[in-house]
């Protein structure tokens, strides 16, 4: 069989395939004619279809993660009582939020004595560019935009225009 015959057998199958879903669209068409007695249908077919129910078995309580969780209306929590007048309040030292609290978040850190990094820097050399200082200091070639970014002010409005002398603070 040639690869002509082959794509002619193929054509033919999709053309017989298009046919048989025209007949049955018509023949659907015929026995439901409007959309409500398919739907209808439809679903009678899904019932017969689908496993048998057990009998009046209690509810199951709807998992935290279930979709039904969220349909489930939450009791109300008891209203907290009254301390007796009696018993003065507790006194409590302030809590310190833990790192992963949220009111972690709402103090301001104190500054602290970080120890000062040393910044590394190269200078320029003539024949250099951006990436290939980038593939060469920073062992990616594809970081020279952010060799220029921390540099613009040095190098200037072109990246391509570095001159030899320049001296480049490098991203750690």
């Amino acid at each position: 069989m040639g690869l002509f015959d082959f794509l002619k057998s193929d054509k033919k199958k999709e053309h017989e395939a298009a046919e048989k879903a025209k007949e049955q669209l018509e023949q659907a068409e015929q026995k439901y004619p409007d959309a409500a007695a398919a739907t209808r249908a439809a679903a009678e077919r899904m019932a017969a279809a689908a496993p048998p129910k057990p009998a009046a078995a209690a509810p199951a309580s709807p998992t935290p993660t279930s979709a039904a969780h969220k349909a489930v209306p939450v009791a109300p929590k008891p209203a907290a009582m009254p301390r007796p007048a009696a018993m003065p309040p507790r006194a409590t030292a302030p809590a310190t939020p833990s790192p992963t609290s949220a009111a972690h978040k709402a103090v301001p850190v104190s500054p602290k004595s970080a120890p000062a990094a040393k910044k590394r820097t190269y200078t320029v050399k003539p024949g250099d560019s951006l990436s290939a200082i980038a593939r060469r200091e920073l062992g990616n070639e594809a970081r020279w935009r952010e060799l220029y970014a921390m540099n613009r002010s040095v190098v200037g409005s072109n990246p391509d225009l570095i001159r030899p002398g320049m001296v480049l603070t490098l991203p750690s």
